[in-house]
């Protein structure tokens, strides 16, 4: 069989649809990717993100181009922040034709935390997300979401026990939108600081008793964490929008307890 020449190649995704329905989002899903993100401490941090890119794809159009959903991630190197994800997305719409375009992706994000007594130096492990979306009338949407394990210990148990308290580890969902760029470790950062302890991938045993001592003088029912959270983040006038999940994986129940606060503000 001969070989077409590269110029004679058959593009099928340019052919027109005849079925007059348009498609909200297209494109790549699951695509790994090398990236540095801005560190407060380090500068810049390495990690790897796992992103979807995709367009709107309008109704005359069979397909869109896949590779270009890469060429366009590629184009703008290993740096990500804020600024950049604008430029991919406007990237996007121009390398594909699409009045607006989508970015996600999410990566591990790693914090040096020392031992509340010993000192002792151990790294946790975050999930942090980033969603955008441009389109061609100049407007931009910026979501930040940090997943933060936490420990919860029961007021009621507290207050009906003899001795003891049941306690578990949470995870706090938290989402904003803000004015300016905000660190994800000051994200991180105001989680904890509404729980009734943080979590350390490293503890002696002193360690082991202060942050056992801590937890039981600092009682927060799921209820208490996402108000918590929910009045902090309205001291802060960078944050425009947040939305607060908190799930805790119930140590003597065979189901999880959950409540979440959303709130846009002025």
């Amino acid at each position: 069989m001969e070989l077409q020449p590269i110029q004679h190649l058959k593009d099928t995704q340019n052919e027109p649809d005849y079925r007059q329905i348009p498609i909200d989002r297209v494109g790549v899903k699951n695509l790994r990717y090398p990236i540095q993100i801005r560190d407060k401490a380090r500068a810049i941090q390495s990690t790897v993100a796992q992103f979807t890119l995709t367009v709107d794809l309008p109704h005359h159009y069979k397909g869109t181009h896949m590779s270009r959903f890469v060429e366009a991630l590629n184009e703008h190197g290993p740096m990500i922040h804020i600024d950049n994800v604008r430029e991919i997305l406007d990237r996007l719409r121009e390398k594909l034709h699409s009045e607006k375009a989508h970015i996600e992706f999410e990566f591990p994000f790693f914090l040096e935390k020392k031992a509340p007594v010993t000192g002792a130096v151990g790294m946790m492990d975050y999930t942090v997300q980033f969603a955008a979306t441009a389109n061609g009338s100049g407007e931009f949407d910026f979501v930040a979401t940090v997943i933060v394990p936490v420990t919860t210990l029961c007021p009621c148990s507290k207050a009906i026990s003899a001795y003891g308290a049941h306690n578990q580890r949470g995870q706090v969902t938290y989402s904003v939108r803000f004015h300016q760029p905000i660190w994800i470790e000051d994200l991180i950062q105001l989680v904890e600081s509404c729980a009734s302890s943080e979590l350390y991938s490293l503890l002696k045993r002193p360690d082991e008793k202060a942050v056992t001592e801590r937890a039981y003088l600092n009682p927060v029912f799921v209820e208490d964490l996402v108000r918590n959270i929910a009045a902090r983040s309205d001291l802060e006038p960078n944050i425009k929008w947040y939305r607060v999940e908190a799930e805790n994986f119930e140590s003597i129940h065979n189901h999880n307890a959950y409540a979440v606060v959303e709130k846009e503000r002025r």
